[in-house]
């Protein structure tokens, strides 16, 4: 794509090509295997909310052989147990949300946030080739990486930009 454009009012031509900046990957905003909560899906709504509580989180991502197989947020606890009038002894593999949308640590960060938008999703486990778990990702993760983001590139406006 050729841009036409006036510098200090003369005509110039920028080449621009998107397809020359690669994507930032899923993997180097990923929440790492250390900080990610698990549990194993026989693990009951209790000891969810527990793990919760204690890492003031609001997912657990449920996991067997080092694979997710499914994913408790807070709201499901709500809904699920509290709503529903159910035991807290349930096991999460009851009611936990089993369609899991998972997203390749080579993704790039703009593909991984349409999809979570095409899925109505807040929160998207990491997985490795092999389809071990490897982190996640959240909405409130890719919300302060743009905030941050932001507020650099403000800054570089403040200092290039003449004063009013």
């Amino acid at each position: 794509m050729v841009l036409d454009i006036k510098v200090a009012g003369r005509a110039s031509s920028v080449r621009r090509n998107a397809e020359a900046i690669p994507p930032m990957p899923v993997r180097t905003i990923a929440r790492s295997e250390e900080e990610l909560l698990t549990a194993p899906p026989t693990a009951t709504a209790t000891d969810i909310a527990q793990i919760m509580d204690d890492h003031s989180v609001g997912s657990v991502v449920l996991v067997e052989n080092d694979r997710p197989v499914g994913i408790v947020t807070d709201r499901d606890l709500a809904m699920e147990i509290v709503k529903a009038g159910r035991d807290i002894t349930t096991p999460v593999s009851e009611f936990m949300s089993t369609e899991l949308v998972t997203a390749d640590g080579d993704e790039g960060v703009m593909d991984l946030c349409k999809r979570m938008q095409e899925h109505g999703i807040r929160r998207m486990p990491v997985v490795e080739e092999d389809g071990t778990l490897s982190g996640i990702v959240t909405l409130d993760d890719l919300v302060v990486l743009l905030e941050d983001e932001l507020k650099n590139l403000s800054a570089v406006i403040r200092s290039e930009s003449p004063p009013y």
